[in-house]
Order: C-alpha cells, then structure tokens, then sequence
C-alpha cells in the first residue's frame, strides 16, 4: 500500500494575506511604528537621564517602601552589579523596551480579559487565539514583525506584545470569574449598576490574579529580549547574540545575569502590590468600609458588598 501524498499551498495563503495586508494597511502600520519608537525613545530619555548612582537610590528608596530593606538592598547590589560589567546603558535599553511592550501588552490584556469574563461567546473565540500565541514558537513572530515593520526596536517590541499577551488575558478573565456570585447578587440587590459593580467589587477582588497576569505578562517579555535582538533591537538581548556568536562565555554570563537583576527587580515590584493589600486587609478594622478593606479575599465578600452598595 502506497501512503496518502496531499499538499495544501498553506504558507502560499499566509504569504499573499500578510503582502495584500502590507500594501492595504501600510498607513496604519506608520502610525504603530511611530508610536512604538516615540514610546520606547521617550522612556528609554527618561531611565538614561539621570546619573546611574541617583537611579539607583531611586529604585532602593521604593523597593524600601515596596518590600522592605532585603528589596532594597537587593537592589543596590543587583544594580550596582550590571554598572560592573559595563551593561547599563544596555540595562537601561532593555528596561525601557520591556515597559514599553508590557504596559502596550497589559492595556489589551485587562480590557478584553474583563469582556471574556462577562461573555461566554467571547471567551469561547479568545481561547483558541490565545492558545495560538502561546503555543506558537516566539521566534516565528519575528517574520511578520520584519515584513510590517522593517528592522530595529519596534518589530522587536510588536513581537514581545504578541508572544505576552496571553497569560493577562487569561488570569484577568480567571480574577473576573472567580468573584463570588453572592457578592454580585447582593450589589445587584441594592441597585448598583453593572459598571459600578465591575469597578467596586469584581476588579477590587480579582486585583490579585490580575496582577498575576501582569507579573506574568513582564517576565515573558523579558525572554523575548534576547530573541527581539535578532530583528535589531539593542540591548542585553544583543550582547547575548553577540557572546552566543563570538563563543564569548564571559559577556555571555555579564549580559544574562543583568538580565536576570532587571527579572526579579520587575518581579519583586508588581508581586509587592498584591502583598501590601493583602497586609492592609490583615489590618483593617473589623468595621472598616468594604470599599477599602475588601481588595484580596472573598471571604465575607456579601457582607462587604451590602455595606458598600448601602453607602452608594
């Protein structure tokens, strides 16, 4: 018996669609790549501007507030550490790349996640998309990011969008769904609208698993870093290629582990927000407004609700 031989042009489609979508939307492909630039040139300005010791006072002052002296002293050693190895100015392009991409990421993420939370029809189209995104391997989205885009750092920001944009969709829709019924029932029965319940109890509550997301939105940007490099985009993602092509294991090593200082730097950061609500919850007082006490647990979630829909 002879095997079944079939072929189907299926790359052939996806070439004519993305040079008909080329041609077609080329005006608005401008206006992307201009914002992308002008985004990542103004914050790459702004984290470059000041001199490196001011910087990181900066950033140790608010690990301080944010978690405490260990950040805090982490952070000095984590950053005084990539000033030794001559990467900052590398550091500080990668940062502001990462920002830029996250935050572009988690502004589609909440928004169609909390739309996936409240349509069953949404959630059912979304889930295959994001499946796609997470499944697909990230290296493959540098081919349509070079043809709509050219080379240098936007291609390389549109392509760490794509591959981090799951995980928010997903934990925000997760958050939104996990808040419990009684909480949205007893809201309901005191006459709040649809819009103020969203914004008083579901996001309050779900506030932990959306940061999760966002958490999780930052660090698979930065494992793009070193892939975005292959389109152009500068940063410690271009000293790893370089090492990786020169057999240079020392860069290699200075340029990742700086990597790895901006990772938990970033992770600490958004992990602290869900920690330092969770401490105010712990110590408000028993009669607190729910509006300020109730962000983490849905324990006595109703309760909370009635007292602050009554208030309204």
């Amino acid at each position: 018996m002879t095997d079944l031989e079939f072929t189907i042009p299926f790359g052939d489609w996806v070439q004519a669609f993305v040079d008909w979508l080329v041609v077609a939307a080329s005006g608005l492909f401008d206006v992307i790549t201009f914002v992308f630039r002008s985004l990542y040139e103004l914050l790459y300005t702004v984290l470059s501007w000041p001199p490196n010791w001011l910087f990181i006072i900066g950033v140790a002052v608010l690990a301080l507030f944010a978690r405490g002296w260990r950040l805090a002293v982490g952070a000095i050693v984590g950053l005084a550490f990539i000033i030794s190895v001559d990467q900052w100015d590398n550091a500080m392009r990668t940062l502001a790349l990462v920002l830029v991409a996250s935050a572009i990421a988690v502004v589609i993420a909440v928004p169609v996640g909390i739309w996936a939370a409240r349509s069953d029809a949404v959630s059912r189209a979304v889930r295959p998309v994001l499946d796609f995104f997470q499944t697909m391997p990230a290296m493959v989205y540098l081919v349509p990011a070079i043809i709509l885009f050219g080379t240098g750092v936007v291609p390389g920001i549109f392509a760490t969008i794509i591959f981090a944009i799951a995980p928010g969709v997903r934990m925000t829709e997760l958050g939104i769904r996990g808040v419990d019924r009684e909480v949205i029932e007893a809201a309901r029965a005191f006459g709040s609208t649809e819009g103020r319940i969203l914004r008083q109890v579901q996001l309050p509550l779900a506030l932990p698993s959306i940061m999760a997301g966002v958490n999780q939105v930052i660090m698979l940007s930065l494992s793009m870093v070193v892939i975005a490099s292959m389109v152009g985009a500068s940063g410690l993602g271009q000293q790893v290629n370089y090492a990786l092509g020169s057999i240079n294991v020392g860069l290699g090593f200075e340029a990742g582990l700086s990597v790895v200082v901006l990772a938990m730097l970033l992770d600490r950061f958004t992990g602290a927000v869900g920690a330092r609500r969770r401490r105010r919850k712990a110590a408000a007082p028993a009669d607190e407004p729910a509006a300020d006490a109730a962000v983490d647990e849905p324990g006595d979630a109703a309760d909370r609700a009635k007292t602050q829909t009554a208030t309204a």
